[in-house]
């Protein structure tokens, strides 16, 4: 038992350590087709990496007043829940079979946790621009996670109330995609558009605003703390369209071609992310929440009653 844990505990740092590359890819990927829209030539492939190394041998100042321990283990805390949130992922979709019932639910509740490390660090910082984009970002995931919620609920409905991520994989194998109905479509989109938001990508980077904030919830971080806020981002940018790959595009295939067909699908939702982050203006945080409270989670409920319906 001793060695079987072990080597799931191995197992599930190597899974968080590929997701971590996979979101290091990401993000040059989209560094660089922001830098071709905007008439630049962009990065080279390891920027990313470049950034965290310098972060990691850069001087941690903490401010002064500031609540020391909560400011600097915040993001540590932020990055555990997200490395584990990939590594859960990452597993149902490498062994759909394994896994436990409630894991879904599990998973959702770690996506959170980044959010919150965020909001608390930034409040124990002490400085008022950090302290109000905390406050953007409280209001924030109040917004989102309402549609996103009742979304990801309409998916378990869908396939047989399951609360395993492996089953809903595995039942979309025998019965078609989620996506391939009117419910699914909805969700897609909704899904799309809360992942900007948890995210902190334009149109929703409200909590950070460099031009409003100087960063807000960052505002005070530097060295090997902002590198874990950085590294628990990227690993987030290949988490979200991973999970809307398994939700609702029948997952990933670790065999042949199915890799290939696998990484199209997460190419096309990363290339949606990207064009909607360079193709809309910030909104305000009262025209986000009046957005996620209003249209989206309306379409969410809608969503809900055609996958009764069998849409």
């Amino acid at each position: 038992m001793a060695v079987q844990g072990i080597l799931t505990v191995i197992k599930f740092v190597v899974i968080a350590i590929a997701i971590l590359v996979l979101g290091l890819i990401t993000s040059w990927i989209d560094r660089k087709v922001t830098a071709r829209i905007q008439a630049r030539v962009g990065p080279p492939w390891f920027q990313p990496i470049a950034d965290i190394l310098k972060l990691l041998g850069k001087e941690t100042l903490v401010p002064e007043g500031a609540g020391r321990n909560v400011f600097l283990y915040a993001p540590v805390i932020g990055l555990a829940g997200m490395a584990l949130a990939a590594a859960l992922l990452g597993n149902a979709l490498i062994s759909p079979e394994v896994g436990f019932v409630g894991d879904v639910v599990v998973l959702v509740y770690l996506l959170v946790i980044p959010a919150i490390a965020l909001i608390i660090g930034a409040s124990a910082s002490g400085n008022p621009m950090a302290a109000v984009g905390a406050s953007r970002e409280m209001k924030l995931i109040l917004g989102y996670e309402l549609p996103y919620l009742i979304v990801i609920a309409t998916v378990i409905y869908k396939t047989g109330f399951t609360l395993k991520l492996g089953d809903i994989v595995e039942t979309q194998a025998l019965d078609g995609w989620n996506l391939w109905s009117i419910s699914g479509v909805i969700g897609f989109f909704i899904l799309l558009l809360s992942a900007q938001a948890k995210l902190g990508l334009v149109p929703f980077d409200i909590p950070e605003a460099d031009q409003e904030l100087m960063g807000g919830v960052i505002t005070e971080y530097s060295g090997p703390p902002l590198a874990l806020i950085r590294i628990t981002k990227t690993m987030l940018l290949a988490v979200l369209p991973l999970l809307m790959v398994t939700l609702l595009m029948g997952g990933v295939q670790f065999e042949g071609l199915s890799i290939l067909w696998g990484f199209l699908k997460y190419l096309v939702i990363v290339v949606l992310i990207v064009l909607i982050r360079n193709t809309n203006p910030r909104v305000r945080i009262d025209q986000a929440l009046k957005f996620f409270w209003g249209p989206v989670t309306a379409l969410s409920i809608i969503a809900f009653i055609l996958a009764y319906w069998g849409l």
